[in-house]
């Protein structure tokens, strides 16, 4: 670790706010297409577990045909804890330290919780009345709600987890994904420590 991260590392230790638990990444496909981007998202790996117990990755997705191919690629990284994949078509709920979801926007993913809620009371195994916010997000493909959402390259978040990350603190840098090192991640953990987390009140 340069002599950089290490001041940045020891500033984080002494804020008295605890470091995000559930760090979520946003990047692209195109991201991935670039030269050495698997190695750097170990890396990331590597650097959030030194803080973090659950990481979620999404890879937002132009071309749906892309998918396939970059679900082989990351179902196989050489990844330090169990990874999770789904993509557009997944239902089933993603349980691992690494989630990962490739194309699978927040839309998506609410409007198919929605839906599966509708077909239980449809056959009546759920009354409408029990259906609450807790319900809803376990029907989620990610539903746990991460503390610290980081998007490289540009200002704006995508179609990504719009139910689970309306009280996480986001942290946007213009720093390009092929150029993240761990410096950049432990600013983001900084700024996460330095603010004042509201909830929503």
């Amino acid at each position: 670790m340069g002599l950089y991260e290490r001041y940045l590392a020891r500033r984080i230790r002494q804020y008295d706010a605890a470091p995000p638990e559930h760090v979520a990444l946003v990047i692209t496909e195109r991201d991935l297409l670039e030269r050495g981007a698997y190695e750097t998202l170990v890396d990331f790996f590597e650097w959030a577990f030194e803080y973090a117990t659950r990481l979620t990755v999404y890879v937002s997705v132009l071309d749906a045909a892309a998918v396939p191919a970059l679900r082989r690629e990351l179902e196989t990284i050489d990844a330090p804890r169990d990874v999770a994949v789904r993509g557009p078509d997944d239902r089933t709920p993603a349980d691992a330290p690494i989630q990962i979801g490739i194309g699978l926007g927040g839309k998506h993913e609410f409007t198919s919780a929605v839906r599966t809620l509708a077909e239980r009371v449809d056959d009546a195994s759920l009354e409408p009345e029990a259906i609450d916010d807790e319900r809803v997000e376990n029907h989620l493909v990610f539903p746990s709600e991460p503390d610290l959402v980081i998007k490289t390259g540009a200002e704006r978040l995508s179609d990504f987890m719009i139910w689970q990350s309306v009280y996480s603190e986001l942290y946007f840098t213009d720093i390009n994904w092929r150029d993240f090192r761990k410096r950049d991640f432990l600013r983001a953990v900084r700024e996460y420590c330095n603010r004042s987390r509201r909830f929503g009140r």
